[in-house]
């Protein structure tokens, strides 16, 4: 009887197959979905799978039915309410929760089809066609993570790791050696057994003969399986090193920034963070936060907190520059993402423009400039901008962008972004 297991990694009462194709026939409805997702989660859970939901309207599918053809009209059994003709209301939604999931009162609303993502499948719907400019890692930390690999086979292990096709090999090459001298002796009295028999010699043709059936017991007494043939796959842990990345994260908190240009700022933060995390194996974050001076904060302060005065944008960079270098100076690769409205006063526009070309860009992979504005603003312009569109034109690991609006900020990175064709 042949019995055959299946171990392909789907849980029970699921397919690979089919959710592979619900993912890509229905990709544009679950992207919308993991979309509303980034603003509700902090930067350490963004890389994380989560449960979107799916209005089931939209992936409703036509059906048929067999039936008669006509207009037929029949009163059910049991009914004392109705007559033939009559309109059937719809509930009013007063009476219980009912089965169909809908939120009690008017009976209106949709079910919503609930899909789990998991990692990889949450960052593939993401950055599926994007790609860092300057990708090529030239900086990698030092040998802190080890790799587990392969390291040949042993003879001893789990069961888990048990290598059939090698113990089986294994197995057949044991019964081949032992066997063999067994199989020749076996055939050389085989021969002289014939001459006996047909010399009439009974007494040695009897002989002969026990050896043979001895010869034969022996042989079938040699097992299929035995412990020396055992072989486990065996496994080592490797050092290797790894490709690491610091994302400074620069945000003018003066008066001028309310809550939504920081919500712009958060999420294309975001979006940057969980693209570094799927090409470097470790990230760190910096949060500077600057008026007319600087400080580096932690996450919820660098978002939430508020703060009144001037803006000078020399300060934020000035100190990033210096956190580079005291903690970040080798075996980094440094991006930074600065996020402001424009308003500078004087000549600090001018001297920040200065300061980023000579110290900040020289030494990082990749900086970002979004200059965000309010949505009925006609010209986005900034004395700000300006000064760094000079650099940028002289600069190939600059970028500059504009965003007004929440829907602008996914657009915006993957123009950023975007692989350059081939």
């Amino acid at each position: 009887m042949l019995h055959l297991i299946d171990r392909r990694p789907n849980g029970r009462g699921k397919s690979a197959v089919n959710r592979e194709r619900f993912l890509r026939r229905y990709k544009a409805q679950i992207e919308t979905a993991v979309k509303k997702m980034v603003g509700e989660r902090r930067f350490a859970d963004m890389d994380q799978g989560g449960e979107v939901r799916v209005p089931r309207k939209d992936i409703s599918e036509p059906s048929f039915g067999f039936g008669r053809g006509g207009d037929r009209e029949f009163v059910l059994p049991g009914n004392k309410e109705y007559v033939a003709g009559d309109r059937i209301p719809r509930p009013d939604g007063s009476g219980g929760a009912g089965g169909n999931g809908s939120s009690g009162g008017d009976g209106g609303s949709e079910d919503e089809f609930v899909f789990s993502l998991s990692r990889e499948e949450f960052m593939q719907i993401f950055f599926d066609d994007l790609e860092l400019p300057n990708l090529a890692r030239t900086e990698m930390g030092h040998t802190e993570r080890k790799k587990s690999v392969r390291a040949g086979y042993s003879k001893a292990g789990v069961p888990a790791n048990l290598s059939v096709i090698r113990t089986l090999r294994q197995s057949l090459a044991r019964r081949i050696a032992l066997g063999g001298g067994i199989d020749r002796e076996a055939a050389a009295i085989e021969s002289a057994f014939t001459v006996a028999v047909a010399a009439g010699h009974a007494v040695r043709a009897a002989e002969l003969y026990t050896e043979l059936e001895r010869l034969r017991n022996r042989r079938g007494k040699l097992p299929f399986l035995d412990e020396p043939d055992l072989r486990y796959r065996n496994r080592t842990w490797k050092p290797e090193p790894v490709a690491r990345a610091v994302m400074f994260c620069l945000m003018d908190v003066s008066a001028s920034m309310d809550e939504d240009k920081k919500d712009l700022a958060k999420r294309f933060f975001t979006l940057l963070y969980l693209f570094l995390t799927r090409k470097y194996g470790e990230v760190d974050l910096i949060f500077i936060r600057h008026t007319d001076d600087a400080e580096e904060v932690d996450e919820e302060t660098f978002f939430h907190d508020t703060r009144s005065g001037g803006t000078v944008v020399y300060s934020a960079l000035e100190l990033a520059d210096k956190i580079r270098g005291d903690r970040y100076a080798s075996g980094w690769n440094v991006y930074a993402a600065q996020a402001s409205d424009g308003d500078a006063f004087g000549a600090d526009p001018a001297r920040s423009a200065r300061f980023l070309r000579e110290k900040l860009l020289p030494s990082t992979r990749y900086y970002t400039y979004l200059e965000l504005a309010a949505p009925d603003t006609q010209d986005h312009s900034s004395t700000l901008w300006a000064e760094y569109e000079r650099v940028a034109e002289a600069s190939a690991n600059f970028a500059m962008k504009h965003a007004t609006r929440r829907e602008e900020i996914y657009p915006v990175f993957r123009e950023l972004f975007k692989k350059e064709s081939q």
